[in-house]
């Protein structure tokens, strides 16, 4: 087991670029898995010096466009500041791979809130998985999600009819995850809001669903524990499809809000 922290080590070259090795068990089809970028590129934007004194504490927003999918292997991660403020600083981040740019990002960079939220709407879901919550990891399809061996992902089998071959179930997932020997932090937040399988599996349209765009909105830090997770869809339209994730901890709170926009594996 490669444990999140370990696998999302980057390597200051001081020139503003760093260096990662994305591993081939945070992967997704033998993909590197999107949340696993995105933390990836929130991680670089935070680790950055701008040299105004100011440290970059928090990734507070992270949207990122997915140009190629990277492999497994070394990467390059090229860094520009494009704006420095009191509350806010704003990085862009691009990951290349043998001199191609796959996925570019603008992280907003801050701190994040430690006090309660004056009002919150959030799904009402159990901060532990139930006794029928189905194990990613025991699917006939786990070894295509190798993600699970460095995180614990589990899935409320009731609306996912697609585990049954049953096509109709409303486009809802619910599921539970956390990181293997050590506690969830922010960056696992992001990875945790595209943790979910497509929510279209419930149209039958199975296999790699491949993300285009995704943004994610870290809120707050998340309390040891589960993290629970609600994902919907508003519409699909031929093969294009959204997913919403809200991602809530242990406590209650809410940690991060993830959407992104999406391809289906079949028009159906």
């Amino acid at each position: 087991m490669i444990s999140f922290s370990t696998a999302a080590a980057i390597r200051p070259m001081g020139d503003g670029t760093f260096t990662a090795e994305l591993p081939a068990e945070w992967t997704v089809g033998g993909k590197p898995h999107g949340g696993f970028l995105l933390a990836l590129l929130a991680k670089t934007a935070v680790a950055l010096h701008t040299g105004n004194g100011t440290p970059l504490v928090d990734p507070l927003a992270v949207s990122a466009q997915f140009l190629h999918a990277p492999g497994v292997g070394p990467a390059l991660l090229r860094t520009e500041v494009r704006k420095t403020g009191r509350q806010a600083t704003v990085v862009a981040v691009n990951l290349e791979q043998r001199g191609r740019s796959c996925v570019e990002a603008v992280i907003t960079t801050g701190r994040l809130p430690r006090d309660r939220a004056a009002w919150t709407d959030l799904p009402n879901q159990p901060a532990e998985p139930p006794g029928n919550a189905i194990d990613i990891a025991t699917l006939p399809s786990a070894s295509m999600f190798r993600l699970t061996e460095g995180c614990d992902v589990r899935l409320d089998p009731s609306g996912a009819g697609f585990l049954h071959g049953h096509v109709g179930d409303p486009l809802r997932l619910r599921l539970w995850a956390r990181p293997r020997g050590e506690h969830a932090d922010p960056l696992f937040a992001l990875v945790a809001g595209d943790i979910s399988m497509p929510v279209t599996f419930n149209l039958g349209r199975m296999g790699w669903s491949p993300a285009v765009q995704l943004t994610a909105l870290l809120r707050s830090r998340p309390a040891p524990g589960w993290l629970r997770i609600q994902v919907d869809c508003r519409a699909v339209h031929g093969a294009w499809f959204d997913s919403d994730a809200t991602v809530v901890d242990s406590t209650g709170r809410l940690v991060c809000q993830a959407r992104q926009l999406a391809l289906t594996a079949t028009t159906g």
